[in-house]
Formats: C-alpha cells, sequence, structure tokens
C-alpha cells in the first residue's frame, strides 16, 4: 500500500511539473508567418512598425482614415495572428474608424516568447505609434491586455469582447483537477483592473461561450460598470463575435 501511494504521489508531482514548465504552451497559441503585407489585405493599409520596451520589433498594419473620429487599437486572442482580424478592420474602416491590427511577440513574423508582462510591453508600443484618441478593443486574452493598458493610459472607450475574470479563474474552469492559480506564472487579473478604470466600456459575449464561461464575462462587466451585450447562441470563434453588427455597435458606441 505504501508502495502504491508513493508511485501516485510521484505521478502527481511529474504531471504537475510537466504542467508548470510548459504552461505557456496550453495559454499561447500563435500562428507563424508569413503575413501579406497590409495593402494586400485591404486598400489603403500600410504596414508599421513597433519598437518595445525591451527591444523587440514587431510587425503591424495600420489602416489610417483623415477624418477618423478616433483609432480602433485591436488586442488578438491568444491565438492566430493579425490575418484573423481582417474582417473587423474592414468593418470599422468602413464606417469611418481607423484601425491599427499587430501581433504580439511570438505570433505572426515577430521574434520573442508571449508572456503576461511581454504582451504589456507589445501594447504599449502599440499606442506609442497612435497620435490622437483611441480605442482599445480586446477579445479574450487580448481583453486582459486591454484593461492593463488602460490602467497605465485611460482611452477614449473600451470594448472587452469574451473577457475573463482572471487567467486563473478560467484556468481553473478547463483543469479543475490542478491546483492552477499557484501554478500560474501569468496572471492577467482582469476584473481587478477593469475595476479601476473609469471610461465607456462595452462587455460582449455569447451566450454558449465554451472557452469562456459567460459568467465571468458579466463579472468583468459589473466591475468595469460596462454595457452588457450578450449574443444569444455564439461560441467563442464564431464570425459573429469576431466582426458581426453587435460587435461594430459596440465599437461605435464608445468611438
Amino acid at each position: 500500500m505504501r508502495r502504491a501511494v508513493l508511485i501516485a504521489v510521484a505521478v502527481v508531482v511529474t504531471i504537475v511539473a510537466v504542467v508548470f514548465t510548459f504552461q505557456r504552451k496550453l495559454v499561447y497559441f500563435p500562428s507563424p508567418g508569413p503575413v501579406p503585407a497590409a495593402e494586400e489585405v485591404l486598400p489603403g493599409g500600410h504596414d508599421v512598425r513597433l519598437v518595445t520596451a525591451d527591444g523587440l520589433l514587431l510587425d503591424g498594419w495600420h489602416f489610417e482614415l483623415p477624418d477618423a473620429t478616433a483609432t480602433v487599437i485591436v488586442f488578438p486572442g491568444n491565438a492566430g495572428n493579425r490575418s484573423g482580424r481582417v474582417s473587423l478592420a474592414r468593418e470599422l474602416t468602413a464606417r469611418g474608424l481607423s484601425v491599427l491590427l499587430f501581433d504580439y511577440r511570438g505570433y505572426g513574423d515577430n521574434p520573442g516568447k508571449p508572456t503576461e508582462e511581454g504582451l504589456t510591453f507589445d501594447a504599449r508600443a502599440a499606442l506609442d505609434l497612435i497620435d490622437g484618441p483611441v480605442v482599445y478593443f480586446g477579445e479574450s486574452l487580448g481583453a486582459a491586455v486591454a484593461a492593463e493598458l488602460a490602467t497605465f493610459r485611460a482611452p477614449k472607450g473600451m470594448v472587452l469582447r469574451s473577457p475573463f475574470t482572471s487567467l486563473a479563474a478560467v484556468g481553473s474552469h478547463h483543469y479543475p483537477w490542478l491546483p492552477v492559480k499557484a501554478l500560474l506564472q501569468d496572471k492577467f487579473p482582469v476584473t481587478e483592473r477593469v475595476s479601476g478604470v473609469d471610461v465607456p466600456t462595452v462587455v460582449l459575449l455569447g451566450t454558449k461561450d465554451s472557452v469562456v464561461p459567460p459568467a465571468q464575462s458579466r463579472e468583468v462587466a459589473t466591475a468595469a460598470r460596462a454595457k452588457l451585450v450578450e449574443i444569444d447562441g455564439a461560441d467563442h470563434n464564431d464570425e459573429v463575435l469576431v466582426s458581426g453588427p453587435q460587435v461594430i455597435d459596440a465599437v461605435l458606441s464608445v468611438s
């Protein structure tokens, strides 16, 4: 019996150690490049280079309109690259808003490896590129990035799509058998951060979201004193949550 207990403990310790070592591979799912030039995906776009505080050069696309009331900085989720956000940029520019799409470190053609601190540097580098009023649009993990940036410099308005309350909370939802909070190196405490930000904010969620529990997004909306928009039947990656009419209307309402 003692031997069996020791073996079981050893297996658990090994699993925990492996998860701790490779945890960021369970959080970040970058798609590599190559990524096309901005003008190839939307007329009038141009390629831009972001310079981070820790010395990385990151690529992005700027779709700039001369009479825009604001620039929407898009903070992507944890998967893919900026090519997957073209439909959002197309819809927003068609309504008179400038848009900045960029990739975090390790995504697209960019160097580096994503971490919470690194994404903070990346977000601030994106903000440095824009003159004039800005709106932050954060999707899922990007909502956490936008929330942190808002504590550094408040935007004109903010839209958080499918936000989680914290990385530990959403991690515990998917891995209830692991001591997620104790293991995590990256925290992303969204509700804590948005509670201290006073800007017009909209929280969007899909009622059938299988990645971020809708209850967590509702909690973020409460903490942010935000308008809550629920899209009935929508799952996390459905197109209606990427660039659907409710998404566009939400951005316009805070622009």
